[in-house]
């Protein structure tokens, strides 16, 4: 049974340098650093690919690592964008039956973020991975309708991957420890979930998928939360005027991966809410490395064979449009 890992990240130097060179680095780079992170993600070979093998996936889909180039300067995040999605289309022709991408968008430059998504799926980029805010602009605001109707008639999906909250947010919400518990409070401990799925929520609210109905969002980390909340929010549909409910939605319009989180009980609770049809393996590469042994372990949670392979690589496949 083949398996497809999506959200598996990586980075080039001249994408880390630039966001170190802003005048407030985003303090989450410190992730990329720890270990051997940064060898891994900036490696789209040999080594990569013998860490595949290990862990019995036969194809990964890249992802830029966070925060993508979002936090730079417009003509910046165009010139890296463009650049990081001819690296990987690069990497995928050196490698083309074990990689495919998601392509990077200059999202701090609204204007610019159709031409090159519709470049970046022309060069055979499966899908996109965006964060849900831009500065002080948020991931619903009108001037990405653009985009979000581009990705719906190209059948591009829209991977939304959690960044660091805002500074106000973290004034308000996720300071008051020391300087590395402040950070992950406000990282993987609860705060990228939490502003991941508001940004995902207010993409719902904004009559997104009303406008675009086709439109394919992915969220990682069993939904970021959203999931496990989705009785309160179909209380925000009336309010709103939405067509449908906030859970029909979800399960209509989004697919759910695991982030490399092989928690049975997480699984569960997904499907107690949506279909496995919409659910997706990842490992979340380098930052999570489950072992070929617990990958396998948590597949036999599943309680079929065909549940298993849709899981392991024919919901990928279909939505990526991947062919072995």
């Amino acid at each position: 049974m083949p398996l497809i890992a999506v959200e598996e990240h990586w980075i080039t130097p001249d994408v880390t340098s630039a966001l170190r060179a802003v005048p407030q680095p985003d303090e989450s780079l410190a992730y990329n650093e720890l270990g051997d992170n940064q060898e891994r993600l900036e490696d789209l070979g040999a080594g990569r690919i013998a860490a595949m093998d290990a862990q019995g996936i036969d194809v990964s889909v890249l992802a830029l690592t966070p925060p993508g180039v979002q936090p730079l300067p417009p003509g910046k995040a165009l010139a890296l964008s463009r650049a990081a999605n001819d690296m990987a289309a690069a990497a995928i022709a050196r490698h083309p039956d074990r990689f495919r991408s998601l392509s990077t968008l200059p999202m701090s430059s609204p204007k610019d973020v159709t031409g090159e998504l519709e470049r970046a799926a022309g060069m055979g980029h499966v899908g996109t991975m965006v964060h849900g805010r831009s500065g002080n602009r948020f991931l619903d605001d009108p001037a990405y309708d653009d985009f979000f109707s581009a990705a719906s008639e190209l059948g591009q999906p829209v991977f939304i991957h959690p960044q660091l909250p805002s500074t106000a947010a973290r004034d308000a919400s996720y300071r008051g420890f020391d300087t590395m518990t402040d950070l992950a409070l406000a990282t993987f401990g609860w705060g990228w979930h939490l502003d991941t799925a508001i940004a995902a929520l207010r993409l719902v609210l904004r009559g997104t998928f009303d406008r675009h109905p086709d439109l394919q969002v992915v969220l990682g980390h069993w939904g970021e939360m959203l999931l496990f909340w989705l009785d309160r929010a179909d209380s925000l549909s009336r309010i709103a005027g939405l067509e449908r409910s906030v859970s029909d939605y979800v399960r209509s319009n989004f697919y759910i991966t695991t982030s490399g989180m092989l928690n049975p009980a997480l699984l569960q609770h997904a499907l107690s809410v949506t279909s496995v049809d919409r659910l997706i393996f990842s490992t979340d590469y380098p930052f999570q490395r489950p072992t070929r042994e617990e990958i396998d372990s948590f597949l036999n949670h599943f309680s079929s064979d065909a549940e298993r392979e849709q899981f392991s690589s024919a919901n990928a496949a279909s939505l990526y449009g991947i062919d072995f």
